[in-house]
């Protein structure tokens, strides 16, 4: 049963915050990257890429939290489906956020990477991405208005205005008990008051998932065959 909902868009610190919540106990964190080591797991969203209805436990059955597309596209069903959870909207500035989503789009603009072209080790992992498809650009025509798809980035005013939307949104909907706004850059303070948890006494706040690592993760799909996620296994 999920404890923790991160509504934040992607590129707004979700692995940092997927880290961090697992190093407080409420792991495991479901983040896109899951589907990247446990390729199975990308069936249970199908249904969602034609506008249908998803199981929500099936879809993070064995999970505590959640944050990231496709998740964080639904944040107000499962505040709906799960009353109990406190909702983490992660946030940035929204040129530098537009600045790193500009990456993220130039990096899966070299292409989808064809099953039968891909290295034996990564073929389930593109095919469960290609079937993952309509599902994500369901979601980037939702949030950016236009027909988003993997690879493309919208301009940035576009982009922004979407970004403030969400925030927006978000914020409207939610009671201020129920909701933290948080940057990843304050550190482990606001997160543990609002969960209501001790910070860790051995090490800092995790900052993952920048630019290089993210390009290393595309590399070595391409080069070695090998999916590389910017954080321990076992999360």
């Amino acid at each position: 049963m999920l404890e923790v909902i991160g509504a934040g868009l992607p590129r707004t610190g979700t692995t940092s915050t997927k880290a961090a919540l697992e190093r407080l106990g409420f792991g495991p964190c479901y983040h896109t990257f899951e589907i990247l080591r446990h390729p199975e797991l990308a069936e249970r969203w199908l249904p969602a890429g034609s506008g249908g209805p998803l199981s929500w436990e099936r879809v993070f059955a064995g999970f505590r939290s959640c944050v990231d597309w496709p998740a964080s596209f639904f944040w107000r069903e499962l505040a709906g489906a799960y009353p109990g959870a406190k909702v983490v909207l992660t946030v940035r500035d929204p040129d530098s956020w537009y600045a790193s989503f500009r990456v993220l789009g130039s990096l899966s603009a070299r292409g989808p990477m064809r099953e039968d072209d891909a290295p034996e080790a990564v073929r389930p992992v593109v095919a469960a991405m290609t079937r993952l498809r309509p599902l994500f650009e369901r979601i980037g025509r939702s949030v950016f208005e236009e027909d988003w798809r993997p690879g493309r980035v919208p301009d940035e005013d576009r982009a922004v205005a979407a970004y403030h939307r969400h925030v927006a949104a978000v914020r409207a909907a939610l009671p201020a008990e129920r909701l933290l706004v948080f940057d990843v850059r304050e550190g482990w303070g606001p997160l543990c008051a609002f969960l209501g948890v001790a910070a860790p006494p051995d090490g800092p706040f995790p900052h993952l998932n920048d630019a290089a690592s993210m390009r290393r993760m595309f590399e070595l799909m391409h080069t070695e065959g090998r999916v590389h996620v910017p954080f321990p296994p076992g999360g």
